[in-house]
C-alpha cells in the first residue's frame, strides 16, 4: 500500500511570494523524509547550483484526494541545512520559543478576491456593479458571487483539521474572508499558508482563480487585509496590558517597521480611506476601524481581552506579521512590567 504526501513551500518570489507544491508517493508507514527541488524555478537558486531541500514542519490529512493522503507544509533549506534566504518560519521560531511564557496566540482575518478571467467575480463584462456596501455579508444571487467555492474551501478546511473559526462575503463583489485561529504564532502561520494552498486548489476546480491583491480594483472599492488580532495571557487579564500593547506598536520607528513588512502594495490600501488609516500614521481607538489598531468594545468593556491590528495587507506573509507583533509587544509588556 502507498500513501500520496503533497509537498508544499513557499518559495522565492519578490515582493510576494507564491506557493508552490508536488506529490510524493511514499510506503504505508513511511515517514516524512526530506526531499529536493529545483530551486532555479522558484527565485530560490542560480541553475549552475539548484537543488534545495524540503523539510516537513507540519502535515494533515489531505481534503482533497482524502483517504490517508496528506498535505505537507515544508521549511526550505539549503543543502547544507542552514534555512535558505526565503525561510522566514526560521526567523520566527526562536521568537516565539523567546515569549512562549507569555502564551501569544493570534486569529488572522484572511481576506481574498476570485477572479473570472480579467475581472472580479460578479462584476459585470462592461462596467461596474452596484456601489459598495450591500455585498458585505449578503445574501441572494444579485449581491454574492463564488458561494460554492467558499462553502467548499470551508469544508476542505475543517476537514483538514484547521482552526478555521468562521467565513463571511466581505465588502466588494466576490471579495471573501475566512479566519484562523486563535492559536499560537507557528501554528496560526504554518494553517494560514495550508489553508491558502486549499483556497487557490478548491478555485481552480472551479476555473477561477483566487488573489490576495490588497487593492484589486481601483477606486472606491475596499482593498484586502489580513486583520491580524493578538492577545497574550496578561492582555487577556488585564486592561492594562492591552493599552501597553497598543502604545508599544506606536513607540519610535516600530510603525514604519512594521508597515513596510505588512504586504507588497500597502500603501495602495492603507489610505484613510475605506476603513484604513493612512500607512505613515499610527493610532489606535476603541471600536474604531479608520484606527491602525482597533480595541473591541466589548474589550474595553470587559476589562481585558484583544486588540487587532488592522494593517496588515492580504497579501502579508504570516510568518512575519506574527513574529513582528510578538516581539514587539511582549518586549513592551516585559518592559512595563506587566507580564
Amino acid at each position: 500500500m502507498s500513501y500520496k504526501a503533497e509537498y508544499i513551500w513557499i518559495d522565492g518570489t519578490e515582493p510576494t511570494a507564491k506557493l508552490r507544491s508536488k506529490t510524493k508517493i511514499l510506503g504505508d508507514g513511511d515517514a516524512l523524509p526530506i526531499w529536493g527541488f529545483d530551486g532555479s524555478s522558484t527565485n530560490q537558486a542560480e541553475g549552475h547550483a539548484s537543488d534545495r531541500v524540503l523539510d516537513p514542519v507540519f502535515s494533515c490529512p489531505d481534503p482533497i484526494r482524502g483517504g490517508d493522503d496528506v498535505l505537507v507544509l515544508c521549511e526550505v533549506l539549503n543543502i547544507d541545512m542552514t534555512p535558505h534566504a526565503s525561510n522566514t518560519r526560521a526567523l520566527l521560531r526562536p521568537v516565539a520559543e523567546e515569549f512562549a511564557g507569555q502564551e501569544p496566540i493570534f486569529g488572522i482575518e484572511q481576506e481574498y478576491t476570485f477572479f473570472d478571467g480579467s475581472r472580479p467575480l460578479g462584476f459585470p463584462v462592461n462596467g461596474f456593479p452596484a456601489a459598495q456596501g450591500g455585498y458585505y455579508c449578503g445574501v441572494g444571487s444579485d449581491e454574492i458571487f463564488g458561494r460554492d467555492i467558499v462553502e467548499k474551501h470551508l469544508d476542505h478546511c475543517l476537514a483538514a483539521g484547521l482552526s478555521i473559526s468562521g467565513i463571511n462575503a466581505e465588502v466588494m463583489p466576490g471579495q471573501w474572508e475566512f479566519q484562523v485561529g486563535p492559536v499560537g504564532p507557528l501554528e496560526v502561520s504554518d494553517q494560514l499558508w495550508i489553508a491558502r494552498w486549499l483556497l487557490y486548489r478548491t478555485a481552480e476546480d472551479f476555473n477561477v482563480s483566487a488573489t490576495l491583491n490588497p487593492k484589486p480594483v481601483k477606486g472606491d472599492w475596499n482593498g484586502a487585509g489580513a486583520h491580524t488580532n493578538f492577545s497574550t495571557k496578561a492582555m487577556r487579564e488585564d486592561y492594562r496590558a492591552i493599552v501597553a500593547a497598543c502604545e508599544a506598536l506606536g513607540e519610535g520607528s516600530k510603525p514604519l517597521d512594521h508597515v513596510k513588512n505588512y504586504g507588497a502594495g500597502i500603501d495602495e490600501r492603507l489610505t484613510g480611506l475605506h476603513e484604513t488609516a493612512p500607512w505613515n500614521e499610527f493610532s489606535y481607538g476603541v471600536s474604531d476601524r479608520g484606527a491602525s489598531v482597533r480595541i473591541p468594545w466589548q474589550v474595553e468593556k470587559d476589562g481585558k481581552g484583544y486588540i487587532e491590528d488592522r494593517r496588515p495587507n492580504a497579501n502579508v506573509d504570516p510568518y512575519v506579521v506574527t513574529r513582528l507583533i510578538t516581539d514587539t509587544c511582549c518586549t513592551g509588556l516585559e518592559k512595563d512590567g506587566l507580564v
